[in-house]
């Protein structure tokens, strides 16, 4: 090797690290070159769709997209000693969305610009031209079909063959090409797809990556805070791209989260129904307060189910699928079997049992229902107890009306005649009937005597002949 050449070589190299980063070139380390992943330039709204025949054990399918990018075409390649002296560079050319055969035509352009710059460094050359001419020299337009096919030439969208030289729709033959020569192929043309799934797959993936890429570099408006940032320090929605910096979303969604509030993770755009991913919102706050929010999404969700009750015992409370003709569920962590209308222990066709303070709310219900409620709840907890929970709401409302409790032991106490000074039947506390005060054991009625006292001089006060009383001896 010829010291110009190997001088020519090197900076050549140099040149295309300083000019493209560390995704669009990697020189090798072993020999001279390298490989260059070049992204070819595509117009505005480019439609791209893949026609699927059954191949592979895959069935038939279509798929069609709006793309901004394309997976990169990549350039292999290797110096011979006299290049550029002599010889072209060594190279292989591959694609996961272009056919080996329009692949083929590209190297034999690649190899044309060779020939017209002889004795120069051609790399920067061929990687211009892939990147921005490679659509208009295959005449590919948009929408551009692909198809994924088995085996055999197929015709593309404008009837050129695979083996034609750049129709417009070229098939994209399945698998990778092999070192051998086919008719028509060049045998450093790489057509590197598995199956139709993995290449639609890394399309998409791709085209996401490259947008985030650029979005990242660009500087962005805050809808919020109004300051300009880095696409990197911001975050948009994806349904209407609204972009707001990641501080501000920040104390937005831990603050929507601390009260509970997941299903507002909206935009904060006024009137927009975009709504923050889980993704999104995994990427902004803490560990702790993503947990709370997806167990509050997940509780959301499910109690919009009707067939989902809760395991009532207040140390599990996991959610259980309720069968539709049945009212006992059965919690699938502490499988505790329980009714699923009064949530105790599974009682089989026997009414529910009802607490002293469910009889006050079933009276109520009872009441307030029509005629086909009411028959629910008697098969529910049986028209004994239904009853019953009437006559405990008569007797709780005469109670009311026509009792005090005692102030000692809070026994109901009626009072039917006699004197303010009253004795309790349960306990035998003596106390007041007007002001319920406790009165002494040993002097009751020195209450009523004391002129501080606010019942001074009303032992028979609301008597109805307390003007006929004559004063005792007490007095």
């Amino acid at each position: 090797m010829s010291s110009e050449d190997r001088e020519a070589q090197e900076d050549e190299l140099l040149a295309l690290a300083s000019i493209y980063d560390a995704d669009e070139f990697k020189r090798a380390q072993s020999v001279q070159g390298g490989e260059t992943r070049i992204s070819v330039d595509l117009p505005q709204n480019f439609r791209l769709s893949i026609r699927g025949n059954q191949t592979e054990g895959l069935p038939s399918s279509n798929f069609e997209c709006t793309l901004c990018f394309l997976p990169p075409v990549v350039l292999n390649f290797e110096f011979p000693e006299d290049y550029p002296s002599a010889s072209p560079p060594a190279f292989t050319l591959s694609s996961k969305w272009l056919s080996r055969a329009q692949l083929s035509v590209l190297c034999k352009r690649l190899d044309q610009l060779w020939e017209e710059n002889r004795g120069s460094v051609v790399l920067f050359a061929w990687i211009q031209f892939l990147k921005e001419e490679t659509l208009a020299y295959l005449n590919i337009c948009s929408p551009y079909e692909a198809e994924l096919c088995g085996v055999g030439p197929k015709t593309g969208k404008n009837g050129a063959h695979e083996g034609d030289a750049g129709g417009a729709g070229g098939a994209v033959a399945a698998g990778a090409a092999g070192g051998g020569q086919e008719e028509g192929l060049d045998g450093r043309a790489v057509q590197d797809v598995d199956s139709l799934s993995s290449l639609i797959r890394e399309i998409l993936d791709f085209d996401q990556a490259q947008k985030e890429k650029c979005f990242n570099s660009q500087m962005h408006p805050c809808n919020i805070c109004l300051s300009e940032k880095l696409g990197s320090e911001c975050m948009y929605f994806l349904d209407c791209r609204h972009v707001y910096c990641r501080a501000c979303l920040k104390d937005y969604f831990e603050l929507q989260i601390k009260e509970g509030q997941v299903h507002s993770l909206k935009c904060p755009e006024p009137k927009c129904p975009s709504v923050a991913t889980p993704g999104q919102v995994k990427e902004l706050v803490e560990e702790q307060l993503f947990a709370r929010y997806d167990r509050l999404l997940l509780q959301s969700s499910l109690d919009m189910m009707t067939d989902v009750v809760y395991c009532p015992r207040s140390w599990c409370q996991s959610p259980v699928m309720q069968e539709p003709s049945s009212t006992m569920g059965i919690c699938p962590r502490c499988n505790y079997a329980f009714c699923t209308l009064c949530n105790k222990t599974y009682h089989g066709v026997s009414p529910c049992k009802v607490t002293a303070d469910k009889l006050l709310d079933l009276r109520e219900e009872y009441l307030e229902a029509d005629e086909l409620s009411k028959q629910f709840l008697e098969k529910r907890y049986g028209k004994r107890v239904i009853e019953k929970a009437l006559e405990e709401m008569e007797s709780h409302d005469w109670l009311e009306k026509n009792s005090r409790l005692c102030p000692s032991c809070g026994t109901p106490i009626e009072k039917l005649d006699g004197c303010n000074k009253m004795t309790c039947t349960a306990c035998r506390h003596y106390f007041c009937w007007i002001c319920m005060r406790s009165l002494s054991k040993a002097t009751p009625y020195t209450h009523f005597q004391d002129p501080a006292s606010p019942c001074f001089n009303r032992l028979f006060y609301g008597l109805e002949n307390e003007d006929d009383i004559v004063d005792e001896e007490f007095y």
